[in-house]
């Protein structure tokens, strides 16, 4: 399952989420990779349509990798179930067990009547060993892998659609920017922001993201790469100074996000140099964003030409070093870093 991009693990989860809430049920799931949500999705999923509530009792096991090794699980999971169809078993940070791998003499023959869940938070197994090898025989594997940036307004503006609203291009791409590719805190805001939405919304515009996820788009990293675009001095040179002075401003995130910014520009220069007139679906491969935002990477791609828009690259380079702290005087604020970085933009 390896190389599995996010809308095949979407279609994966909200299929296995269909068929637990029909009662079919594999004996074994394992539930990996770096991005959580997916796996955390079908987790709650499994426990909420297991077992019916006074079942549990008796026939629900939760426990977590750090508390638990390989012979407690097994046992665990060979009991039979009391006064029930089915027994279910759940470790948590799975990837915390020392002996895990040793739960593939279970996996190898699961019970029918047990279904275990092993959710592993942020990490995945060995594929190359016996325990993968057995619960892709004979259960479900779900790899979770994380977004790329460019993917991340695609992605909210598909979540915000299945709960019944829609959310314009500028208004994703900010929540985009706030959340980066945290897919539960995505979901997170946007519950927050359904209850206070007046009666009616179906709409979600940036104004909405402002007032109820409290971002300010005005000085955002957001509007710092527009007027970047722009090549707005005054404007992006007064953005970047406020955006330093919030209290969780860290330099290499800013750095990576204009990084991701001016190499969509390169890209773009490079493709409008073998066809001046692409056509609208090779824009959006290699731009990665929404058709709406095509006009400020247009207007961009003539105020960085190619020589211009390596150079950006190089500058960029240099001003992650020196985020991290590397060849950078101690007296040096990140929000002087950052004007600096801003300025020699706009003066490439």
């Amino acid at each position: 399952m390896a190389g599995k991009s996010y809308i095949e693990t979407d279609r994966q989860v909200k299929g296995l989420i269909e068929d637990v809430r029909r009662g079919d049920f594999k004996p074994v799931y394992l539930l990996m990779g770096e991005e959580p949500y997916y796996p955390d999705l079908l987790c709650g999923a499994i426990i909420d349509n297991c077992l019916q509530d006074w079942e549990k009792d008796f026939n629900e096991t939760i426990c977590y990798g750090a508390d638990v090794n390989a012979d407690s699980v097994i046992t665990a999971a060979r009991r039979f179930p009391m006064m029930a169809d089915r027994q279910l078993v759940v470790v948590k940070e799975a990837q915390a067990m020392k002996d895990i791998e040793q739960l593939s003499l279970y996996c190898e023959r699961p019970l029918d009547s047990t279904v275990l869940v092993l959710l592993l938070r942020g990490a995945t197994l060995d594929k190359r060993k016996s325990l993968y090898k057995a619960i892709l025989k004979m259960g479900v594997v779900v790899d979770s892998q994380p977004l790329r940036d460019y993917e991340v307004a695609r992605w909210i503006a598909d979540y915000y659609s299945e709960n019944g609203l829609s959310i314009d291009p500028e208004a994703a791409a900010l929540l985009a920017e706030s959340a980066g590719t945290d897919l539960g805190k995505i979901a997170v805001e946007t519950d927050k922001l359904r209850k206070n939405l007046p009666e009616g919304t179906t709409v979600i515009t940036s104004a909405d993201i402002e007032r109820n996820v409290g971002i300010s788009r005005s000085f955002s990293i957001f509007e710092l790469t527009r007027e970047l675009s722009a090549r707005n001095a005054r404007k992006a040179l007064t953005i970047a100074a406020r955006i330093a002075d919030a209290p969780r401003f860290a330099m290499p995130a800013a750095v990576s996000a204009l990084f991701t910014h001016f190499y969509r520009i390169l890209k773009y220069g490079a493709l409008l140099r073998q066809n001046p007139r692409p056509a609208t679906e090779d824009k959006a491969r290699i731009l990665g964003v929404n058709p709406f935002f095509f006009k400020e990477y247009d207007m961009a791609v003539r105020n960085y030409p190619l020589p211009r828009a390596m150079s950006v690259i190089s500058l960029l380079s240099d001003y992650d070093y020196k985020g991290k702290g590397g060849d950078v005087s101690s007296e040096t604020t990140p929000k002087e870093l950052l004007v600096e970085l801003v300025a020699k933009i706009l003066n490439s």
